[in-house]
């Protein structure tokens, strides 16, 4: 009997967090908390300098520090601007960040270690000028952001981290912090909390070189020295292209997929009334808070996409913790971001005339612009001082270890993906093809069940309603449409 009803309570606790309408939405409280941009779609071949694929914050901050050169710069993104990873972030600027210090002290050493929280403090300050300077108006307000455990054997640890940011001249604050249990905590000044789709808009805006927006490169061919980027009807001819879409479409000769891992995210914004807080815990997986407007952003529940492909089991567990804290989610969204092997972004050149900029390991705001910065600066042979430490080309021994995990947890997610079965969804097959089919009472959506990018077999998201690929985090909506790669193509059918 005690079964049966916590099985019955199970399903109306899913009925309750799935519903969407007046009371929850699925997507991020960014997108329904700001008025975009539009831009047209490339309709004909054309002829740049530089090409930049990408719209969220890397490809809109290359293009902002390219606009005072002598290159002749365009942008394409295959959604709208700033539609994915960087419209599902909890936009936080900051440089406490969790236990990543840690992994790349013990990648790289203490030395790299400082340089790469410098680059970020360089990074928020780069971010403050560019919006007082610029008066783009994104909610950009400065408050301590926090990092605490729960678990008593990483008391030490953070311990240890706070005195090697005491010893680089760095403020500590000792303060309590709500709606977390804690072993301890300590906090740091000059961190920003903003509305990431806001500045990307903004920062947009002041850019006069061509966006296209809806507009997939769908190969890329050398010639000469030229690229030939192909879109699905039109041709652009480059000279340099700039690879800034979250996950790289053109691999391989950079073999990616072994040299980073995705981690999928869980976020909700609840109505709420308190004082300003940005949290996060040491360990994954993750917890971090922030507060936006009479909103309290909350993420959880972080996984590797290809080791749980259950999303009904973690948007419950993410319901059931804001529920604990007196509060009713109003948006309940997810995101993925790249995890490198070693614990350091990928930016620079990869090869030829092709740079890239990606592999932020959750802390792609201020990586992103920080990005556009170096990549920009590379065009112009300017120094900077990151360029070696964010190099693409770097080899070392964690890469190395983690690349053989990272090619069995591809085929791990290939195999889940094969092997899971969604009740909502009528599996057949279509002129030859695996296709899912999908009604929701009034409307059927059918489409092909293999990513384009790698074959991958796709699994359905109940609450976002969406078509996920549990190996590489490509995204589409439910007519097939692609809204996130590293697939550049829909899995739309066709029908005479």
């Amino acid at each position: 009997m005690l079964a049966f009803f916590l099985f019955i309570l199970d399903k109306i606790v899913l009925f309750v967090y799935t519903s969407v309408g007046d009371y929850m939405k699925n997507f991020s409280i960014w997108r329904d908390t700001v008025k975009r941009n539009k831009y047209n779609k490339l309709l004909e071949n054309i002829e740049t300098d530089i090409l930049i694929i990408g719209g969220g914050i890397t490809g809109i901050s290359t293009l902002f520090f390219l606009e005072k050169s002598n290159y002749k710069v365009t942008l394409v993104e295959q959604n709208r601007i700033g539609s994915a990873v960087t419209g599902n972030s909890t936009g936080k600027l900051s440089y406490l960040q969790n236990d990543l210090i840690d992994k790349i002290r013990s990648n790289f050493g203490d030395k790299n270690a400082r340089e790469y929280i410098n680059s970020q403090i360089a990074a928020i300050d780069m971010i403050v000028n560019i919006v007082n300077d610029n008066k783009i108006d994104c909610d950009l307000k400065k408050v301590n952001s926090y990092l605490y455990t729960n678990k008593t054997n990483e008391v030490d640890k953070l311990q240890k981290l706070e005195k090697f940011l005491c010893d680089m001249n760095i403020n500590i604050y000792h303060n309590d912090i709500d709606y977390v249990k804690y072993k301890y905590c300590f906090g740091v000044g000059d961190t920003y909390l903003f509305h990431p789709l806001k500045f990307v808009q903004g920062l947009a805006l002041k850019c006069k070189s061509d966006i296209y927006e809806y507009t997939s490169i769908k190969k890329i061919n050398k010639e000469n020295d030229y690229y030939l980027c192909y879109t699905e009807k039109f041709v652009i001819k480059a000279k340099y292209v700039v690879i800034a879409s979250h996950y790289p479409y053109f691999n391989l000769p950079f073999l990616f997929p072994i040299k980073a891992s995705l981690e999928k995210s869980y976020l909700s914004a609840s109505i709420y009334n308190g004082d300003d807080v940005s949290y996060i815990s040491y360990s994954n997986p993750f917890i971090s808070i922030r507060n936006y407007n009479d909103y309290l952003i909350y993420l959880s529940n972080s996984h590797d996409v290809t080791i749980d492909i259950n999303d009904t089991e973690h948007y419950e567990e993410l319901f059931n913790k804001i529920s604990d804290l007196q509060l009713s989610p109003s948006y309940m969204w997810s995101n993925i971001d790249i995890m490198t092997s070693d614990g350091l972004p990928y930016i620079g050149r990869l090869s030829g005339n092709i740079l890239i900029g990606t592999g932020y390991n959750t802390w792609g705001l201020t990586n992103g612009v920080l990005a556009g910065k170096i990549l920009s600066d590379i065009f112009a042979c300017k120094d900077n001082k990151y360029i070696e430490l964010f190099s693409p080309r770097r080899v070392n021994i964690s890469q190395i270890e983690k690349g053989f995990v990272n090619g069995i947890k591809s085929i791990q997610g290939y195999v889940r993906g094969y092997l899971n079965k969604n009740d909502s969804i009528v599996y057949e097959k279509y002129d030859g093809k695996d296709i899912m089919i999908y009604s929701n009472g009034t409307e059927e959506y059918m489409v092909y069940r293999n990513c384009p990018h790698l074959g991958c077999k796709l699994i359905f998201n109940e609450l976002e309603k969406t078509w996920d690929c549990p190996c590489h985090g490509s995204r589409f909506d439910l007519n097939g449409k692609c809204i996130s790669g590293p697939s550049n193509s829909d899995i739309s059918i066709v029908k005479d």
